[in-house]
């Protein structure tokens, strides 16, 4: 069966009967089968139009489930989201940038899922709707492991909450991957910056694809967090012990020791780019 609703109530109340698999952009679920349609019963969340869009409340910025990374790319956002347009321009394809939806990402629980470094880096917390209730859950609380969360059977992921408190700054994406578009990354390091008279105010540095879960660094982040940005902090992020924090695996794309010495780069690259924009 497939089932398209409009609203989301309609759509909550389907799945308090039926066992459905939720689908938006598709991008990641066609991919995970074989066949030439999907075979389960489907509830498709994208004509639910509250579910696309981008809002300012009281307390945080509101992004619906089923934005596209085109739409994020295209929308006025503070300096801070500069990492996650940086990230949205290099998902996939500009075909799957314009279907592939945020939540999506975050629901498929890719250890190379793109989005994932940005939101850790800014603070995000994810909105699970069902009939009986709303539930609000840190982003390192819902994603468990590689394709594993904390998303129900009733629930529907209807968005992604940023604390206005982390909108400062400026932040950075970098990735490594075998080419430009439609890649698997290597590696892949969102980093947030705040600065007062030059000294680092606040800082948060995510890794992705080097363990099951993306990663923040908080120990390096503290480490970094009173230093000034016009000192050389490169030796800092070198002797960092990496491999304490993180856990690659060794695949087709690179070995473990290959990632950790990637990591090191690409952290130190992220920290430099961001503070280059001060």
């Amino acid at each position: 069966m497939y089932y398209r609703p409009d609203n989301l109530n309609d759509a909550l109340d389907v799945l308090c009967v039926k066992k459905l698999k939720i689908a938006a952009g598709c991008t990641d679920l066609f991919p995970a089968t074989q066949n030439e349609f999907l075979g389960d019963n489907i509830l498709d969340i994208s004509g639910i139009n509250s579910l696309r869009s981008i809002n300012i409340e009281k307390h945080f910025r509101r992004i619906g489930a089923t934005t596209t990374w085109s739409d994020l790319i295209k929308s006025e956002l503070p300096d801070c989201y500069e990492m996650l347009k940086q990230c949205s321009k290099q998902v996939g394809s500009i075909q799957i940038q314009n279907s592939g939806t945020i939540g999506g990402n975050l629901c498929n629980a890719s250890p190379a899922a793109d989005g994932v470094p940005c939101l850790l880096s800014l603070n995000a917390s994810i909105e699970l709707s069902s009939k009986e209730k709303i539930r609000i859950l840190k982003l390192e609380d819902f994603i468990k492991g590689s394709r594993d969360t904390e998303l129900q059977n009733n629930e529907i992921l209807t968005a992604i909450l940023i604390p206005k408190t982390s909108e400062n700054g400026h932040s950075s994406f970098v990735k490594l991957g075998a080419r430009k578009y439609l890649v698997i990354s290597i590696s892949m390091v969102a980093c947030r910056l705040e600065v007062l008279n030059d000294i680092i105010t606040d800082i948060t540095i995510s890794i992705g694809s080097c363990s099951a879960v993306a990663q923040r660094l908080k120990n390096l982040e503290n480490i970094l967090i009173g230093k000034n940005i016009k000192s050389d902090l490169v030796p800092e992020i070198y002797k960092f012990e990496y491999n304490n924090f993180i856990s690659p695996i060794n695949d087709i794309r690179g070995t473990d020791s290959y990632r950790i010495k990637v990591a090191k780069v690409l952290v130190k690259n992220a920290v430099l780019e961001t503070i280059d924009k001060f």
